[in-house]
């Protein structure tokens, strides 16, 4: 996962490259009180004063590099307003021009995401680094870009390599981190106490067993509350087997657990006063004489489930 930690740092007047923040509706009298060199420039990489558009440039004479987005908003940046930006930009410590980046610094972070795992030569960028005068909103940024890089990290992971049982590794390392408490149902407490997620789940290959994964954490005396995420790791449609153009991306049929496990990570990472209950059906509904077929149904189970 990228570290997020040093790509937003406190403005103490290092050295930096300006990046200035012009407003939709005044880029047309700040474009024509710049030289006509840099207005060409503009002009050829299409920065005609759209929302998002960008542009690097230098003025005649003089080799300091800087660019300009345009923006909706410069007094209220939304969250993903310097994203493009951040993305375009060279390796290097850049300082906002006209706007305080605000909300706007989690699109700065996640602009760096990539997802090199199953390459065999990553794509390797430098970092952009973010001077602000806001210190004391970087902790949050970070906090919410590494959630969302998590989720992103979960999600990306073909399904070959993502299966019920490393979603149960992925909670098991948060519980680990934060010192929760986990359980985990399968095989015959699975088919007593959730016949739904087993009769999904049991046409799936033995490495892919299905299982409910829980995760409880906090103090007893704090207002409980569940994060539900639906696991289904890769959906085939079962023996209702799904056409190609259907299937294609049901690989990102868990991308309810990968939320629900990243957010449980982000609340126990800011200790907020809650008693938490993480959790997660995680199946692979695949296709064999085994698999539920339309029409099946599936009996009400006894409550509370059994627990092996």
């Amino acid at each position: 996962m990228t570290d997020y930690n040093n790509l937003i740092q406190p403005d103490t007047g290092q050295s930096a490259t300006t990046l200035y923040i012009v407003r939709k509706g005044e880029f047309s009298d700040w474009l024509s009180a710049q030289p006509q060199t840099v207005r060409m420039l503009l002009a050829v990489q299409k920065c005609e004063g759209g929302i998002n558009d960008f542009a690097s440039y230098q003025f005649p004479g003089d080799e300091t590099q800087r660019s300009v987005l345009v923006v909706d908003d410069r007094d209220a940046l939304g969250p993903w307003a310097l994203a493009k930006a951040a993305d375009a930009l060279a390796e290097g410590v850049y300082r906002l021009d006209g706007a305080e980046a605000g909300d706007a610094m989690l699109g700065w972070l996640l602009a760096h995401y990539r997802f090199d795992a199953f390459r065999s030569e990553p794509k390797v960028k430098g970092p952009r680094v973010l001077l602000v005068n806001e210190p004391g909103r970087i902790s949050a940024a970070v906090a919410m870009a590494e959630a969302t890089a998590l989720v992103r990290d979960l999600v990306n992971r073909p399904a070959g390599d993502l299966g019920p049982e490393q979603l149960e590794q992925e909670v098991l390392r948060i519980a680990k981190a934060h010192k929760a408490t986990t359980h985990i149902t399968k095989g015959h407490a699975l088919e007593a106490g959730y016949p739904l997620i087993h009769a999904v789940g049991k046409a799936a290959s033995r490495d892919h067993a299905p299982r409910m994964i829980e995760l409880e954490w906090g103090d007893e005396r704090h207002p409980r509350i569940a994060i539900i995420g639906k696991g289904v790791c890769f959906d085939s449609g079962g023996l209702d087997i799904k056409p190609a153009s259907g299937m294609r991306l049901m690989k990102k049929d868990m991308g309810g657990a990968a939320h629900a496990i990243a957010l449980a990570d982000l609340i126990m990472k800011a200790h907020l006063p809650v008693r938490l209950h993480l959790l997660v059906p995680a199946v692979e509904n695949a296709i064999s004489g085994g698999a539920l077929r339309p029409g099946d149904i599936v009996k009400k189970p006894r409550w509370p489930p059994c627990r092996d």
